[in-house]
């Protein structure tokens, strides 16, 4: 077995250490359980949770076994196969991992079992775990309060100094969130919050509400994760309180569960401009996929006929001027390009900000000014390179070459011009209209504004080379 010290040293050096197959290794060796569970323990959690997809059933029964509960929860939150390896587990030993596990991390396990299976688990652990853990699982998924964490410390108002710093250490054996100190009143309210760098200088004198910040962020556990995300985003602060209606601490959210919340929320919207309804996962079975996203290919496969029905009332035009339809692509392709590129920048500026009317009106003006500026440098390169393609390589006469560019980079200028106007103008229509922004897909976006570009384009053709210039 590889020395681990040596290991390290070579990750120093530029290599990168195989800590899953050090792992593997240490489990498949011969050491006694105290030995094993020492080398164990001297590697990161999410080490130990990645080697275990490498293990066979029986080589995770006897790390299973040399490894304390409190370990295991710590390994088995670092993995996504939480469930399966669980259920390796007997009762006893499933149970008191639970005990030991990040809360949300267990409610999320409970989630996936049956309700007898959740019910009986349930009925076996203390009636302090079993509490918290029903109060996490009363809040549907979307809530705040389905992701709250009830690690953290508080003490009561008209405290000493020397009290609440009495109260601090005998909860900081069991609470790991003792940066931020929060004080409530008798009835549980929330009052404030202290640092625990001003609780630990303050002098003897002085009352506790003198360090205490009586203006401190907080959300209700009942709100949408969505309704107040960008509101978290806006804080810097180590945890923030979840209250009930009653204006009762239930819970924080931490640093990483906000970090979390941002990550799954931009995960979502990710889903979204893809054309899906949710994220998906390797695991997931076909039938769920499917139905994550036939429902939009099905919509987009009408609007994609609606498209095919306009080019067939331009089939005269295209029978008359076939050349035409070579640069049918171009015109599509780059109007849903830029069509895309207004999306994404419209979506990311409602995720940062409350829009006036006016600021909607200039955000709109904006895009139409880059897309029309844009329209111009691309139309006029085409009007030049498409006329020179089909001069010189294509032997067409100069002046059906150069009439044929100069038509296709008009219907380029005015096309991106219109697609940036419709890649802001839909997700804005989608925010009045209070459905989320997102949902104006890349997808949507993009068949939108091929029905824009082929009527553009075809338009041009038919009015400007057949009709006006009479080729």
């Amino acid at each position: 077995m590889m020395n681990i010290n040596a290991v390290r040293v070579n990750a120093g050096a530029g290599l990168h250490p195989d800590y899953k197959g050090e792992i593997l290794g240490i489990v498949r060796s011969d050491l006694t359980p105290r030995l094993m569970a020492e080398k164990l323990l001297s590697y990161h959690e999410n080490d130990i949770a990645e080697a275990l997809e490498l293990m066979s059933r029986e080589e995770r029964r006897r790390l299973y076994s040399v490894l304390g509960s409190e370990a295991l929860a710590g390994i088995l939150e670092y993995s996504d196969m939480t469930k399966e390896y669980l259920s390796e587990l007997g009762i006893r030993k499933r149970i008191d991992i639970l005990g030991h596990m990040d809360a949300q991390a267990a409610v999320d396990y409970l989630r996936e079992l049956d309700r007898t299976e959740r019910s009986d688990l349930l009925e076996l652990m203390d009636e302090e775990r079993r509490r918290e853990l029903l109060l996490l699982s009363s809040f549907d998924e979307d809530e705040i309060g389905s992701r709250m964490s009830t690690n953290y410390v508080s003490i009561p108002s008209g405290v000493s100094i020397r009290q609440a710093m009495r109260s601090l250490i005998d909860q900081a054996a069991e609470k790991d969130n003792i940066s931020t100190i929060y004080v409530v009143d008798a009835d549980g309210a929330l009052s404030g919050a202290i640092d625990l760098k001003d609780l630990i200088i303050a002098r003897e004198g002085p009352e506790l509400s003198a360090i205490t910040k009586s203006s401190y962020p907080y959300v209700y556990a009942q709100e949408q994760i969505e309704d107040c995300i960008e509101r978290l985003r806006d804080y810097s602060e180590d945890s923030i309180p979840v209250l009930d209606g009653d204006n009762k601490l239930r819970g924080v959210l931490t640093s990483q569960d906000i970090t979390k919340l941002v990550d799954d929320e931009l995960g979502e919207d990710y889903a979204k401009l893809a054309g899906l309804s949710a994220q998906e996962d390797l695991r997931e079975p076909l039938k769920k996929s499917m139905g994550k996203r036939l429902p939009w290919l099905i919509i987009l496969l009408g609007l994609g006929l609606v498209v095919s029905s306009v080019v067939g009332a331009f089939e005269g035009v295209v029978a008359h001027l076939t050349l035409i339809i070579s640069f049918q692509s171009l015109i599509l392709d780059m109007a849903g390009n830029v069509g895309t590129q207004s999306l994404a920048v419209t979506i990311r500026v409602l995720m940062d900000e409350q829009l006036s009317a006016r600021e909607k009106a200039l955000l709109v003006l904006k895009e139409s000014r880059v897309g029309l500026a844009n329209g111009l440098i691309l139309g006029l390169m085409s009007f030049v390179f498409i006329g020179l393609y089909l001069l010189l390589l294509k032997s067409q006469p100069a002046a059906l070459a150069f009439s044929v560019s100069m038509c296709t980079g008009a219907a380029l200028i005015l096309s991106i011009l219109l697609s940036s106007i419709t890649g802001t103008v839909v997700p804005l229509a989608f925010k009045k209209l209070n459905v989320d922004p997102a949902v104006a897909s890349g997808p949507l976006i993009t068949t939108l504004n091929d029905l824009v570009a082929v009527v553009t384009y075809y338009g041009l053709a038919w009015l400007l080379l057949i009709n006006i210039m009479g080729l």
